[in-house]
Parts: structure tokens; C-alpha cells; sequence
């Protein structure tokens, strides 16, 4: 089968190959894939960015998010069968959505929400999963709460300001001035255009902050915090706990503990707290997911949508930062939107 595999890893990591269709496991579902998305950790999965920490036996295939149609089942898969239309965001070291096939375990796959179509699922998963398992997981808001989340427009931002919207929270986000519509369209409450002025210095006594952007951000974010907030970093230092997610050895988690030692203390001295967040496969939680997408409390936001034989394109398309809004969603079949 057609695929995008990562040989080595770096910038010029991934190309396109020919590879065996995967090998079907007792709990597996075999998944013919209609559409992927693009996702900032496709590229850091090919730069080797994770590598101490998601042992990948290259070449593998990229590709963190899918949507498609079920083909086989293993002999110990419940609850899906052939002809079901699916999405996944397949676990850690079995990723591969830039296929023509992938065998992903049942635990991690559901039916794909009704009311989407298999390319705008495909733009869900990662983002979805993430939104809920910072919101509702980690935070646990609250009606009343206030959230700030950066980027509002990106495929993670538009998805947790709908959230935090459908939970009761007030919510506050980062934009620019050509994306202030959309955010607002999309529930934000306040949106404060960072080409014009400065979050930290406009916002204050928030219960919860999603940064995604790091270094400064994250510090910044820290100061418009209420006494005991939460701070969540997508890509900030790691702490301790995010090693334990992954089982690392416990060196990696004084190690990850000393890398995140200056936000820790800085967080620390304005009494609030600093989390780092990786997120999990978890295909429970996309059939509640796909209940949300289905009674219309969110939508997804799709920037573009590529040809699958463009799958290398539409990741320098997000690298490069030419997306305008929402998620690049490389997709098998020809548009015909």
C-alpha cells in the first residue's frame, strides 16, 4: 500500500513508500482511511523530537489523526464491524493515518460522529481528545469558570473555546485581527488581537490557561492567573507526571522535572500551578465526543484540504505556518465541496 513513512528522523525524515498492509491483532480493527489531518506532532515525531521517549522502529508511518471505513475485524473485536464509518486517533507507536490502511486497536477507534463527513472527522480526533482531556480530565471546569486559551483560531484553540463554552466557562482567547470573527462565532466571550496588545496586560483571575505556544507565552500566561489557577502547556517543559505517561524511567522524570524547574519555581511564586500535557488515545471518550459534534455544540474548523499523494505539502503548509484557520486535512477521495 501507499504510505508516508518516517526513514530517519529530521526535516527531510518523511517520504512517500510503498509498504505491506498492517497485520490485523486479535483487538484490532482494520481501517480503510477516507481522510487524515495534519498535527503539530507529526512533525515532531519526524524530527525526532520524542524519540527518548516513543521508541518507533523506523521506518513507520505517520499520520496521529484518521477517519474511515472498518474492513476486518480481529476475532476479539466488540461493538464495530465491517462497513462501519470510524475516526481514531490511533495510541502512541501505532500511529499511521497517512496510509492507505491502518490496523488500529477497537479501545481507541469509534463511529464517526453522523453529521460530519469522513474528511471533517478526520480534522478531530487529536484536537477533540486533547480539549477534553485538558477541559474535563485535568481541570475540571465549571460553569462560571474563567478559561484562556492562545491561538483561538488553530485546530486545538477552536476546539476548546467550543468546549469551555458547552461547560459554562467564560472564555478568553488570543487572536488576530483577521480571525476575531471566527473566534467569536465559535463562543469566545473576549478576544483579545495580540498584533495589537498584550494579553497579560488586559486579563486577569483566570481559573485555567492552554498555551501552545511555550517559552514567553507561557510565562506571560502564568501572571493572569487567580491564586491556585492552572496553567496547561501543550508544548512547554515537561514535568515529572508527563514522564509517567509514557512509563519513562524515572531518570527521565527528574530529568523532565529540572527542564520545567524554572516555570515550576516561577509558577510557585505567584501561587499558581504548571502542568505539562500530552494527550492520550481514547476511543470512549470520542463516542462522547461524536454526541457534541452530532447535536451541533461543536463544529470543526478545516483550513484546507489536500490530495493524499500532497500528504508532504500539506505538513509544510502547517509548518510553515500558512494555515489561516483550523486543521489541513489531506484527504484519499477528490473534494467535490
Amino acid at each position: 500500500m501507499k504510505a508516508f513513512i518516517v526513514e530517519k528522523y529530521g526535516k527531510d525524515g518523511a517520504r512517500a513508500a510503498e509498504v505491506p498492509e498492517p497485520t490485523v491483532g486479535d483487538r484490532d480493527v482494520l481501517v480503510r482511511v477516507s481522510a487524515a489531518s495534519i498535527n503539530p506532532l507529526d512533525k515532531m515525531v519526524r524530527d525526532g523530537e520524542f524519540k527518548q521517549l516513543l521508541k518507533y522502529k523506523r521506518p513507520f508511518v505517520l499520520g496521529h489523526d484518521v477517519a474511515g471505513v472498518v474492513t476486518r475485524v480481529g476475532s476479539a473485536v466488540h461493538g464495530l464491524k465491517v462497513g462501519d464509518e470510524v475516526y481514531a486517533r490511533p495510541r502512541d507507536l501505532r500511529i499511521g493515518g497517512f496510509a492507505e490502511f491502518i490496523a488500529i486497536d477497537m479501545d481507541d477507534v469509534a463511529p464517526k460522529p453522523a453529521s460530519l463527513t469522513l474528511q471533517e472527522a478526520a480534522a478531530v480526533p487529536l484536537v477533540a481528545l486533547s480539549a477534553w482531556q485538558v477541559l474535563v480530565d485535568r481541570a475540571h471546569v465549571k460553569p462560571g469558570q474563567k478559561v484562556l486559551v492562545h491561538a483561538g483560531a488553530g485546530g486545538l484553540g477552536s476546539t476548546v473555546i467550543q468546549l469551555a463554552k458547552h461547560l459554562g466557562a467564560t472564555v478568553a482567547t488570543t487572536a488576530n485581527t483577521e480571525s476575531e470573527k471566527l473566534v467569536r462565532s465559535l463562543g469566545a466571550d473576549i478576544v483579545v488581537d495580540y498584533t495589537k496588545e498584550d494579553f497579560s496586560k488586559v486579563l486577569s483571575g483566570y481559573d485555567l490557561v492552554l498555551d501552545s505556544l511555550g517559552a514567553a507565552n507561557l510565562e506571560k500566561s502564568l501572571t493572569v492567573l487567580k491564586p491556585g489557577g492552572l496553567a496547561i502547556s501543550v508544548v512547554g517543559p515537561p514535568d515529572a507526571a508527563f514522564g509517567k505517561q509514557f512509563d519513562a524511567p524515572s531518570f527521565l522524570g527528574v530529568v523532565m522535572n529540572f527542564l520545567s524547574r524554572k516555570v515550576r519555581k516561577r509558577a510557585k511564586a505567584l501561587g499558581v500551578r504548571y502542568e505539562s500535557f500530552f494527550m492520550q488515545a481514547n476511543g470512549s471518550q470520542l463516542r462522547k465526543l461524536a454526541a457534541l459534534y452530532d447535536s451541533g455544540k461543536l463544529r470543526p474548523v478545516i483550513d484546507s484540504t489536500f490530495p493524499f499523494d500532497q500528504t508532504l505539502q500539506a505538513m509544510a503548509h502547517v509548518e510553515q505556518g500558512r494555515t489561516k484557520a483550523g486543521k489541513v486535512v489531506v484527504s484519499m477521495v477528490p473534494d467535490h465541496s
